[in-house]
């Protein structure tokens, strides 16, 4: 349980690094970045998981995360900082 935890914390935390680079965040800081990506992979995970469409493997989180990161940037972005 807890060694599941811990990868999935490091897994958000890649994703949230590399959806920083991808939406070429604003934010310029890699912990907001970072701590997106664990939300973000939580948050995607929830949604793919109701449409029958769950990761099964560390490649399909690391993917989702990077989804759901890329989502909640765009949202802190656009909504959150006006």
């Amino acid at each position: 349980m807890l060694v599941n935890l811990i990868i999935g914390l490091v897994v958000g935390g890649l994703a949230g690094f590399c959806a920083g680079k991808l939406m070429k965040s604003a934010t310029n800081s890699i912990l907001i970045n970072i701590i997106l990506g664990v939300v973000g992979g939580f948050v995607a995970g929830l949604i793919f998981g109701i449409l029958g469409l769950g990761a099964g493997s560390i490649v399909g989180s690391f993917i989702l995360s990077v989804v759901g990161a890329c989502g909640l940037i765009w949202v802190w972005k656009n909504v959150l900082k006006k």
